[in-house]
């Protein structure tokens, strides 16, 4: 099918689900720890926006969760049916790492999730502010075994290789490989800042259409002070990342600087085309020394080219030259946005600045499409291998031919692009719909799932009429929910 073989066919199906699955646990894991925040700031204060402002992005939650459960169920499937070779070479260490994902993670969403969905009027604030950590601290243990499994597939050890099989000999090694703390913090903060900045971008276009209710406000500030205070810090925590890639996958680094040649005090390319067959980089563009700088932390270190392994062994450095050059980029200007809002917050003007407004909204998917960015760099710098240096990706693939391959893969893109592309309009109709005002939305004891006729799912979480005006008249509080 076009000119590929299967394996490049399944690595394009395997990179096509993944994408799609990735977005959603990525922002479920930020906006969960946002819940959490906007439902203990209400308890504390009993200052209405906030509840506000947690009614209404638990809507979005729900729909949200629903479609991560949905396409991560794909990405399992996958490794029987397409990468039969990893399941059967390695099945014995990535399988309990994920079961251990499902058992300590999924269990404690799911288990509090209706209760966060469904427990307003039927639990106290106290049980109900304890379910919303559950499913905020449930997102976090299942990117810890996400990743440990990853982690483990680039930086392999704690293993024994028994007549070909990756047997487990020291699982504390397994699940605390080289790479894993700092691809933790990594994703983890890049979920936090990619959900601020989703969060910023819908307050900034309720702000421009001149909506400036307190809970848009307050939403609008709270994602900027995230973009002030940990966009910064994820751009340190990338260094120490980039500093371990260095040392486990020197490869991985000089295809993303499109650096050939072993040599000290190389520049940083800011602009050029590698090319693989004529081993160069075409109109490189770049500051000298600073490459070894940012590299090595030292103005004169030395970095491996990628002439020092085999043409066999090298990862496509045009694709992860630019990949990684969009997720630094958006990085920065994200990085921008939240000095930006510093300086107008000092001057009193954070609400008042279209300019700015617009510029966050632009900014709104920036955090998304860093993380894709990011995720195509690690796992297209780790080719050829699906465990670093020990199972080629060909080894890995199922013996399946080009056409059923082919077949596969065009019904996994019509039916994703049909089922969440519907999603994602929904849920960007909720955020345009924003959160409604406390005067016009029904009292707690009369909104929500499992009232109005409302069936009690997950996806009841969400508004069953986002377009209409119609509401019933507030009739006050219950003294507990």
């Amino acid at each position: 099918m076009f000119g590929l073989d299967a394996l490049e066919l399944a690595r394009i199906q395997f990179a096509f689900t993944i994408s799609f699955h990735i977005i959603f646990p990525a922002f479920s894991i930020g906006l969960a720890s946002y819940l959490a925040v906007l439902e203990g700031l209400w308890l504390r204060t009993r200052d209405e926006s906030y509840r506000q402002l947690y009614r209404f992005w638990l809507q979005i939650f729900a729909v949200t969760f629903a479609m991560g459960v949905v396409s991560g169920v794909v990405m399992s499937y996958q490794f029987g049916t397409n990468w039969a070779g990893l399941s059967e070479k390695a099945g014995s260490i990535m399988g309990p790492l994920l079961t251990y994902e499902v058992l300590t993670a999924f269990f404690l969403e799911a288990g509090f999730l209706g209760i966060m969905l469904f427990g307003w009027n039927k639990v106290g604030r106290g049980l109900h502010f304890f379910a919303t950590l559950m499913v905020a601290i449930g997102t976090l243990i299942s990117t810890f075994w996400i990743l440990s499994s990853n982690s483990w597939m680039h930086t392999p050890q704690g293993y024994a290789i028994v007549d070909g099989i990756f047997e487990p000999a020291d699982w504390w090694q397994i699940v605390f490989n080289p790479s894993f703390s700092y691809r933790l913090a990594h994703m983890a903060i890049a979920a936090f800042i990619a959900t601020a900045f989703i969060v910023g971008a819908t307050g900034a276009w309720h702000l421009l259409k001149g909506n400036r209710e307190p809970g848009i406000r307050r939403m609008f500030s709270m994602a900027m002070w995230m973009a002030l205070i940990v966009a910064p810090v994820q751009a340190v925590v990338g260094d120490f990342h980039g500093l371990n890639t260095l040392k486990h996958q020197p490869a991985k680094i000089a295809a993303i600087e499109g650096h050939w040649e072993t040599e000290r005090g190389i520049p940083l390319l800011l602009f050029g085309i590698p090319d693989m067959e004529a081993e160069t980089t075409h109109f490189a563009l770049g500051v000298p020394r600073l490459g070894s700088l940012i590299l090595a932390h030292d103005w004169d270190g030395e970095i491996k080219g990628l002439k020092a392994w085999p043409k066999e062994d090298r990862p496509n450095s045009l694709i992860v030259f630019w990949s990684f050059r969009v997720m630094v980029g958006l990085g920065l200007l994200m990085i921008l946005a939240g000095f930006w809002s510093a300086y107008l917050r000092l001057r009193g003007r954070l609400y008042e600045s279209p300019w700015f407004h617009r510029f966050v909204l632009l900014l709104g998917p920036a955090g998304t499409i860093a993380i894709l960015a990011g995720w195509i760099t690690t796992e297209v710098g780790r080719q050829p291998w699906v465990i670093y240096g020990l199972l080629r990706t060909s080894d890995a693939v199922s013996g399946h031919g080009a056409k059923e391959m082919g077949v596969s893969m065009s019904l996994f893109f019509v039916v994703y692009f049909l089922v969440f592309g519907v999603g994602i309009t929904y849920l960007l109709r909720l955020m345009r719909k924003g959160p409604k005002l406390l005067g016009d939305a029904p009292p707690m004891e009369d909104a929500g799932p499992g009232h109005s006729r409302q069936p009690m799912r997950p996806l009841s979480g969400a508004e069953p009429d986002i377009d209409g005006d119609e509401r019933q008249s507030g009739k006050g509080d219950r003294d507990e929910l």
